[in-house]
C-alpha cells in the first residue's frame, strides 16, 4: 500500500533506449562524416549506426503502446502528450519556415544590388535565366489533389474510429497509406524528369531542398499511418483510447498544409512569365 500510485503521471520504468539510441546516433554521424571523407570504415559504422538508430526508435514505440494498454497514460498523460505533439508539430513549421525564407529572399530581390553573386547568379530575374520551370498545372497539380483527397480519408477513418466503425476506420487509413504512395511515385517521376538539377543555381537548390525535405515528411507520415493501419487491424484502438492515430492524423494534416503553400508559392507563383516575372 505504501508503493500504491496516487497520482495522475505515469513515471516510467527503467529504460536502455536513451542510452541505446544516443550511441546509436552517435556512430550513425561519425560513419557518416568518415564516409564523407572517404575512410574505409565509414559505410560500416554508417550501417550499424542507423540499424541502431532504426531499431531503438521500433522497441521504444513498442514500450510506449506498452504503456497505453495497460492503462499508464491517464487523462493527463494524454493531455501531457498532445501537447507534446503541438510542440513538435510546430517545431516542424519553423522548420519548413527556414526553406521559404530561402526562397522568398531570393525570389523577391534576385537583383539585389548589395549581392553580387546572386545577381551573376539569376542575372536580377526570378526564376533565373536560363531556367525551365515545372508546369504547376500538370502533374504537381494531380499531386496536389492526391493529399487533398488523402486529407479526407484519413478524416473519414477518424470519425470511423470515433463512431466504432473499424471497418471504416481500417478502409480510411488503406485509402490514405495508397494515395501517400502515389503521391511518392509522382513526385520521383517528377524529379527524375525535372528539366533542371540541384546544384549549380539557388532555383534547383531551393526547389529541391523545400519540396524534398516534404517528400520525406510524406514518407515519415504513410509510414506513421501504415503502423496505425496495422494496430486497427489487430484492435488496439478505442473510441477513448486512441492517441496514436490522432497524432498520425494532425501530422498528416501538417503534410497537406505545409505542400498548400508549397504549390502556391513555388509551383504556381514562381512560374516563369505570369508568376513573379509577369
Amino acid at each position: 500500500m505504501a508503493q500504491a500510485k496516487n497520482h495522475d503521471y505515469h513515471l516510467v520504468n527503467p529504460s536502455p533506449w536513451p542510452f541505446v539510441g544516443a550511441m546509436s546516433a552517435f556512430a550513425l554521424a561519425l560513419g557518416l562524416i568518415t564516409w564523407m571523407h572517404h575512410y574505409s570504415p565509414g559505410p560500416l559504422l554508417f550501417g550499424i549506426g542507423l540499424l541502431g538508430v532504426l531499431y531503438t526508435m521500433l522497441a521504444w514505440w513498442m514500450d510506449v503502446i506498452k504503456e497505453a494498454a495497460t492503462g499508464d497514460h491517464t487523462p493527463v498523460v494524454q493531455l501531457h502528450h498532445r501537447y507534446g505533439m503541438m510542440l513538435f508539430i510546430a517545431s516542424e513549421v519553423m522548420f519548413f519556415v527556414a526553406w521559404f525564407w530561402a526562397y522568398f529572399d531570393v525570389a523577391l530581390f534576385p537583383g539585389e544590388t548589395s549581392e553580387f553573386a546572386r545577381t551573376t547568379l539569376t542575372g536580377g530575374v526570378w526564376p533565373p535565366k536560363g531556367i525551365e520551370t515545372l508546369d504547376p498545372w500538370h502533374l504537381p497539380l494531380l499531386n496536389t489533389l492526391i493529399l487533398l483527397t488523402s486529407g479526407t480519408t484519413v478524416t473519414w477513418a477518424h470519425h470511423a474510429l470515433l463512431e466504432g466503425d473499424k471497418k471504416g476506420l481500417r478502409n480510411g487509413l488503406i485509402l490514405t497509406v495508397i494515395l501517400g504512395l502515389l503521391f511518392t511515385l509522382c513526385q520521383a517521376y517528377e524529379y527524375a524528369h525535372a528539366p533542371f538539377d540541384f546544384s549549380g543555381h539557388i532555383y534547383g537548390a531551393t526547389f529541391f531542398m523545400a519540396t524534398g525535405f516534404h517528400g520525406f515528411h510524406v514518407i515519415i507520415g504513410t509510414l506513421f499511418l501504415a503502423v496505425c493501419l496495422w494496430r486497427a487491424t489487430l484492435g488496439q484502438f478505442t473510441t477513448r483510447h486512441h492517441l496514436g492515430f490522432e497524432f498520425a492524423a494532425w501530422y498528416w494534416h501538417f503534410v497537406d498544409v505545409v505542400w498548400l503553400f508549397l504549390f502556391a508559392c513555388i509551383y504556381v507563383w514562381g512560374h516563369g512569365p505570369g508568376g513573379v516575372n509577369g
